[in-house]
This record gives structure tokens, C-alpha cells and sequence, in this order.
């Protein structure tokens, strides 16, 4: 390599060509390259990883924080056989902790793209990421857990490391929570809120939650309709106890209200 590099070689690239390597090593790789190849420090060192063993992005971050300064990397991760280094993973490791723990190494790619980009490749190419594909996967700023919920509707970065903006996904108050068996009662009473019914009695919620939780015994995911419609029964109970004489404490012109 360092006569490749005296005949004007300006870059070298080192390959995990069958994705066989570990962080550790690939990373003693680069390091090794840099201390014994003469005019290593005139060229750029350039990494290709595949992902046969699921380490492509691991790989790569290491080869970087050994010195590599160029990445070949792909949308979506997409490539022979089980793919490469996936461009979406590997910038937002660097946006998120490049200063951290790499020196500072950064990139300027505009990561508000990162959603369109990953989309239309999906489109084009017809190779759809599963769910939970880091970074651009639709599962990515779902939440279902009731901790997790009441978590981020207090403090939205709770239990995400970057926001949905970040890679160009706009995100509503109640968006990103997922209502099914494990929600809490202050994620069931945020979506009402945001479908214009305001719950202010603690012992009402209690019932209305309790209706819910029945409906999760139904279904896995409770939608927005599913809601509208538990909360206009709701409300044909509640006028059906009122026209008996049974009158609640608090006025119901909202809860019995149809969006």
C-alpha cells in the first residue's frame, strides 16, 4: 500500500469484503494501517463493510474512531447479500456522539433528509426496511408502554436520543404513542384531549379507562375511531342514566359530543 501511495494514490480503502470482522479488530486494522503504512498521513483512509454478521455500522464506527476519515455506506443499508453500512445509522451515530467519543468527527449531510431519502429508495427500488430498522423503521418513535408514554409526554426526549424532526418526520403532541393494553390512563386522556374531549374528573377517567382497557382485550391497537366510538357510547350511557334521574356531578356536554 505505501508504494500504491507513492505512485499518487490519494486514497485507500480498507474492506470487510464478506462482513466477517469485529469492531475490535477492524478497528486494530485501521490503526494498524496508520502506524505502518509510509504516507498513510498523505491519503484518506476509507472503510467498505458488509453486514453478513450485522456489524456493518458497528465496524465502520470503529474503523472511524481508529482514523478512518471516509465511509462508503448505502440507503437503507441496501447491498450484496446481507447488505452494507447503512448511511442513515452511521450519520446519526456521528451527529449523536461524534463529539463524544470521536473526536469531534462529524459530517455535513443535511439529516432532515434522512426520512425522504430512505423513503424514496424504498419506493424505487421496491425493498421495503422492516419495522424496527434503526433510524428510519416506522417503529422508531413508537411508544406503547404507559411508562414510556407518561415518560414522553412529560419530557419528549425521555427515551429518545434524537427528535423525529431531526431526520425530517414532524411529530404532534400525542404522535409516537401507540394506544393498546400496556397505555396509561394520561396517554388515553392526551389523545381525547386532542380529539376535542377535555376529561376533568379523576373519577370519570377512571371509568372511561376502564372501557378501555376492555377494548384492548379486543383489539392490539386502539385507534383514534376506536376511541370516538367508546367515547359516544360513553356518552349514550351516561344521557340514558340522567333521562333515569341518575345525574353525574360534573356537565357531560363534551364527553357525549361526536367528532
Amino acid at each position: 500500500m505505501g508504494e500504491a501511495i507513492k505512485e499518487g494514490v490519494k486514497t485507500v480503502t480498507l474492506a470487510d469484503t464478506v462482513g466477517i470482522n469485529i469492531p475490535q479488530e477492524f478497528g486494530e486494522m485501521v490503526t494498524y494501517l496508520k502506524a505502518n503504512t509510509p504516507g498513510i498521513d498523505d491519503v484518506v483512509v476509507s472503510l467498505h463493510c458488509h453486514n453478513d454478521l450485522g456489524l456493518a455500522t458497528a465496524n465502520t464506527i470503529a474503523g472511524v474512531r481508529a482514523g478512518a476519515r471516509q465511509v462508503e455506506v448505502t440507503v437503507n443499508g441496501i447491498g450484496e447479500r446481507s447488505g452494507n453500512a447503512s448511511l442513515e445509522e452511521i450519520v446519526m451515530a456521528l451527529k449523536c456522539r461524534g463529539a463524544y467519543v470521536m473526536d469531534g468527527v462529524y459530517t455535513t449531510i443535511d439529516t432532515s433528509h434522512i426520512m425522504a431519502a430512505s423513503r424514496m429508495v424504498q419506493e424505487y427500488t421496491g425493498l421495503h426496511v422492516q419495522p424496527h430498522k434503526p433510524i428510519v423503521g416506522n417503529n422508531c418513535f413508537l411508544h406503547e408502554s404507559g411508562i414510556h408514554q407518561d415518560g414522553m409526554l412529560k419530557y419528549g426526549s425521555t427515551y429518545e436520543i434524537f427528535s423525529p424532526e431531526d431526520i425530517g418526520v414532524e411529530r404532534s403532541e400525542s404522535s409516537g404513542i401507540v394506544l393498546g393494553k400496556l397505555s396509561g390512563r394520561h396517554a388515553v386522556k392526551v389523545r381525547l384531549r386532542k380529539l376535542g374531549y377535555e376529561i376533568t374528573s379523576d373519577e370519570k377517567l377512571r371509568d372511561i379507562f376502564s372501557r378501555f382497557r376492555e377494548l384492548t382485550k379486543q383489539k392490539k391497537r386502539i385507534t383514534d375511531a376506536d376511541l370516538n366510538a367508546l367515547m359516544v357510547l360513553y356518552g349514550d350511557e351516561i344521557s340514558s342514566k340522567i333521562s333515569e334521574g341518575t345525574v353525574l356531578d360534573e356537565p357531560i356536554s363534551q364527553i357525549s359530543s361526536v367528532v
